[in-house]
């Protein structure tokens, strides 16, 4: 088996500075992704913005500042200024190098703040190629490859193409496969259905955060374009022509989910001005599209709006990040984008696209270039080592096979309980906790009975992601009785200072938690 140095998983924005960056060391790279890299994923279906911030003290100050409160103090300001410097670098690098067409103002100046995400990935496919990546689409990672003594060597893939496995042996493996949303259908994130998370536990990482996995975004009923900036300029109605009273104000996406439980909402974009929209149908032009084709003008009439989940990939929630190069603590596991925990940054309140997008230029840059630089360490004698698939669940069933339980029943199950805004927007313990109940069921009776003999593995191993990320994130929210950040509790309305502390969560049958304090919570900038 031909060994090569580092096997990028995910072909997003993360995966792809993962890749560069390990490239630019002369070390060997292969990129799988589940989609074609360059067109699936989140950022390739919209545009976003950037948390990019000149080097001046006073704009750092307040671009760090702003979100802290919001996140409960749990972001971690030696990661924010790690974060701010790289992502000016990488978007310099973008403008240069990629030859990104960042608009212009009227007196010159390079606006530099988002991108268009289409371009964006169209080019970052380009410049892989170019620095001799080997990239395969469409080869989603079924499992890690271990060795008997625990590192991470590789990854066993699933090419749709001809429904063959590839082995694929490396000396380390950046995880960039994105959050979960639950095949909620919210716009680009069909392929988010938490693999990364499931394989980095199932190899010995763990996770942080995971009770600030329920973010929802606002969306047309009619469509899966979940840009909710544009919400900023609406007014929100009931179906009697009445305004809904607190849908503006702060906390008025709670308002709106109370609402429709029982009820239509509705809304139009009528406090932007001309300049605005304007600037809107520039800035994010897939967001009208379906609005012209059904001849609704958003900034006069009335349309009616839902809420999908984002889950992990607007959350903050997800691996634990050991180290300063986006190192696991599991030797040769690198972590980037949003299968990684955003706390050190966003705390526990989503940072939207803008810190989103800065987090995976950065963890990517660095796991990649941590990934190369243990990968160069390990050495020509690293390919003679056996490698053991990692994977249980959906793989290796423990017990008969239920020839009856498909992966389809799997999902609809656990989108059962995580989808409804009752459950899992407006969490209280005794809806939670009977919710949990069920979703052990769930795994269990996939963990002993679910194979995927006549089904597509990788869509089996999607079902047994999203039952695991469901299981984490209610175990955390229970474990946080308080309401901090995200993490909101109806009985328990208030922010408890003893709970000033990152909760870290792991395990597969049985699920743990433990609280990590702010200060000693993984903020020690060592390279692995």
């Amino acid at each position: 088996m031909t060994e090569i140095d580092v096997l990028v998983l995910g072909g997003g924005p993360a995966g792809t500075w993962a890749a560069l960056k390990a490239a630019a060391t002369g070390a060997s790279v292969t990129l799988a992704d589940k989609g074609f890299c360059g067109s699936s994923g989140a950022t390739a279906a919209a545009g976003t913005g950037i948390w990019y911030v000149r080097p001046e003290a006073e704009l750092r100050e307040k671009a760090m500042a702003s979100r802290e409160a919001l996140g409960g103090y749990l972001a971690d300001r030696e990661w924010m200024t790690r974060v701010l410097d790289e992502t000016f670098d990488r978007v310099n690098e973008l403008a240069e190098a990629g030859r990104y067409p960042f608009p212009v103002s009227p007196d010159g100046t390079s606006l530099r703040t988002g991108v268009q995400g289409p371009e964006y990935m169209k080019r970052q496919r380009l410049r892989v190629q170019r620095a001799g990546v080997t990239i395969l689409d469409h080869s989603p990672a079924l499992e890690l490859l271990r060795t008997a003594d625990g590192a991470v060597a590789g990854a066993r893939l699933h090419r749709l193409a001809d429904g063959t496995r590839v082995d694929i042996a490396a000396r380390a493996v950046v995880l960039a496969t994105g959050g979960c949303a639950f095949l909620s259908k919210t716009l680009g994130c069909n392929v988010n259905t938490g693999d990364g998370a499931l394989m980095a536990v199932e190899a010995g990482a763990e996770l942080s955060g995971m009770e600030f996995s329920n973010a929802y975004a606002i969306a047309p009923e009619f469509t899966s374009v979940t840009k909710t900036a544009y919400y900023g300029f609406a007014t929100f109605y009931l179906g009697n022509g009445e305004v809904l009273r607190g849908a503006s104000s702060k906390g008025g996406r709670s308002v709106i989910a109370r609402t429709l439980l029982s009820e239509p909402v509705f809304c139009t974009l009528d406090q932007a001005d001309e300049a605005q929209r304007r600037a809107m149908r520039v800035g994010q032009p897939n967001f009208f599209l379906t609005f012209d084709r059904l001849g609704i003008d958003p900034f006069t009439d009335r349309f009616p709006i839902t809420l999908l989940l984002e889950g992990t990939v607007r959350g903050t929630g997800g691996v634990r990040v050991a180290g300063a190069d986006c190192s696991t603590g599991v030797p040769g596991l690198y972590v980037a984008g949003d299968v990684a925990t955003r706390e050190l940054i966003c705390g526990g309140f989503t940072g939207g696209g803008s810190h989103n997008a800065a987090w995976a230029m950065s963890s990517g840059s660095w796991a990649g270039a941590g990934a190369a630089r243990y990968a160069l360490r390990q050495g020509n004698s690293a390919g003679d080592r056996k490698r053991f698939g990692a994977g249980e669940i959906g793989l290796r069933p423990t017990g008969q096979i239920d020839a009856g339980l498909s992966h389809g029943e799997i999902v609809a199950a656990v989108q059962r309980e995580v989808l409804p805004y009752e459950k899992n927007y407006l969490r209280h313990g005794d809806r939670l906790r009977p919710a949990l109940a069920a979703l052990d069921d769930v795994w269990f009776a996939a963990r002993e009975g679910l194979a995927h003999a006549g089904a597509d593995p990788s869509k089996v191993r999607s079902a047994a992601a999203m039952t695991a990320h469901a299981r984490w994130m209610y175990t955390a929210a229970l474990a946080r009785t308080e309401s901090r950040g995200m993490a909101r509790r109806e009985e328990f309305p208030d922010q408890d200072p003893a709970q000033h502390h990152r909760l870290l969560t792991g395990g597969l049958d049985e699920i743990w938690t433990a609280p990590e304090p702010v200060f000693l919570a993984g903020t020690e900038l060592v390279s692995a």
